[in-house]
């Protein structure tokens, strides 16, 4: 079943790179105030991760208003890459960028994950945060993923799961069913997009089911690494 944020005759893309249009505004705010803080330490994770790897070319996929890709920088690679379909979102992580005086070595350009305009083997990591979830193609956007990683180059997809744990997954379902769908809406003036939010997770394939969608595309030597009980997932995979 394909979860889309509006009942428009859209395709998938096109109705998610409006909708983060339309909440880019209040994007970092919502971050962060929905998850209490948490999503910080999860990048952190992540980063620690993509950091035992020493990568001097890093490809952020879905950046967003490049969070991720900032976080990066700690690492002090050559190059690191954000791209993402919504242009407001890119303008909003571009004065991040600027302020933090990260332009030699981040740059944040426009693309389509499903299309990478890079050449095979052109970075040693590649990562995204809550962002797979999203792509009208999954398969399509994990090989092209794979095509422009170097041999010895790893994934990195740190993404939204299901917790399966007592009390954890009873709270959940009630926080991503109800109060997350009325904060969105009062904060960012979208009710679409924080409903589109959890009944996108609900739907898409967790743990050893996504690790198998990683093997079909060619990935090997899969990490699966719960966060918070369950609440996200970090999946680790080598080329």
């Amino acid at each position: 079943m394909e979860v889309t944020p509006y009942n428009t005759g859209e395709s998938k893309k096109e109705q998610v790179r409006h909708m983060f249009d339309a909440v880019a505004h209040r994007y970092d705010f919502l971050n962060h105030f929905l998850s209490l803080g948490i999503d910080k330490i999860w990048r952190r994770k992540t980063i620690n991760e993509i950091g035992k790897l020493k990568p001097r070319k890093i490809l952020d996929i879905a950046t967003g208003t490049g969070d991720l890709a900032i976080a990066a920088a700690s690492l002090s690679p050559e190059k690191i890459i954000g791209v993402d379909i919504s242009e407001k979102m890119l303008e909003a992580g571009r004065v991040k960028v600027e302020a933090r005086r990260l332009n030699n070595i981040l740059s944040l350009q426009q693309g389509d994950s499903e299309q990478l305009q890079f050449d095979n083997q052109t970075f040693d990591a590649v990562m995204v945060a809550f962002g797979v979830r999203n792509f009208q193609n999954l398969e399509k956007g994990l090989e092209e993923m794979h095509r422009v990683l170097n041999n010895n180059g790893k994934v990195f997809i740190l993404e939204f799961s299901k917790p399966t744990l007592f009390p954890v997954k009873q709270f959940y379902g009630i926080y991503s069913r109800y109060l997350l769908p009325l904060f969105g809406k009062l904060i960012s003036g979208d009710a679409s997009a924080y409903t589109y939010l959890p009944e996108s997770v609900k739907h898409f394939p967790s743990g050893n089911d996504f690790a198998l969608v990683l093997k079909q595309c060619g990935f090997t030597n899969i990490e699966i690494k719960p966060m918070t009980f369950g609440i996200v997932t970090l999946y680790i995979a080598a080329a």
